[in-house]
């Protein structure tokens, strides 16, 4: 009885809107008539002819390698410092982790004033080429706004994290490696790694799952931009169901986006699992 209410949330928020996307797949439903013929496969035949989807998971990939790597690189090392007694360091968790309070939405239309204004000034007062113009309209630096935007905003979240599994750490374990002689570095690869594997795992598959899906601040900083070289997989699917009218076409790519980050994600959860250890 007590778990009934959740249930039956999740089933109507998750569950049926996921199995009528399913369906809708093999209809030729526009997302406006109230007629869905069943067309069968053809939907998925279309997602194969659609160049730009591909084009769009192949940048989203990229982006996604990106975002995972330097975040969880950034968020390990800043957490291993705010775990080593420095001074003000719960101030520091605290702003840390207030990127994260921010909506992406918000987030983007805040970095845009930041990328065309702020950093525009700086280059019309200092002479320095790489702020002479808005990274937002060169199609290489407006990924790399994107990412950089993305990073900032989800490291505060896994330091925190990561925090709490370096807290977790046994401090008996630690004494005994320093007696035994073990260097600051053997530490770190034989001891630290393997006990925060835990978290590592956690960390892994919230950055994999929110890079993969990033729509909001893509749609807010960039709109896909300049000329459709900044459009992740998220958005294009959206253009093509509620922009194009081809809802059926824009719901099989939505489900082989989510096969494959499902995919992606279980292969990564089952590997690091395998590695994480006791003390």
């Amino acid at each position: 009885m007590f778990a009934l209410p959740g249930m039956f949330c999740f089933f109507a928020v998750v569950i049926i809107p996921f199995l009528y996307g399913v369906y809708l797949t093999f209809t030729d439903w526009d997302g406006v008539s109230s007629e869905k013929n069943f067309i069968w496969f053809e939907n998925f035949k279309g997602v194969i002819r659609d160049g730009e989807f591909w084009t769009s998971l192949l940048l989203t990939f990229k982006y996604v390698i990106l975002v995972v790597v330097l975040v969880n690189v950034i968020a390990f090392v800043i957490a291993y410092l705010l775990t080593r007694g420095m001074k003000g360091q719960n101030f520091f968790r605290a702003g840390f982790f207030t990127p994260n309070l921010i909506g992406g939405i918000v987030l983007g239309y805040i970095w845009q004033f930041v990328f065309s204004r702020v950093f525009v000034s700086i280059g019309e007062s200092t002479g320095w080429g790489l702020f002479e113009a808005s990274w937002l309209s060169d199609p290489d630096l407006a990924f790399a706004a994107l990412v950089l935007v993305t990073v900032w905003q989800l490291s505060g979240y896994m330091i925190l994290i990561y925090v709490a599994g370096f807290m977790g750490l046994s401090d008996d374990v630690m004494e005994a490696a320093s007696i035994d002689g073990a260097s600051g570095w053997m530490k770190m690869r034989k001891i630290v790694l393997p006990l925060m594997m835990s978290s590592i795992t956690i960390c892994l598959f919230l950055t994999l799952s929110k890079a993969f899906m990033v729509y909001d601040v893509n749609l807010s900083l960039t709109s896909g931009g300049p000329y459709g070289t900044t459009q992740m997989a998220a958005m294009h699917v959206y253009e093509k169901a509620f922009t194009s009218r081809q809802f059926g076409v824009g719901q099989a790519e939505a489900l082989i986006l989510f096969i494959v980050v499902a995919c992606i994600s279980g292969l990564q959860v089952y590997l690091t699992k395998k590695q994480e250890v006791e003390a």
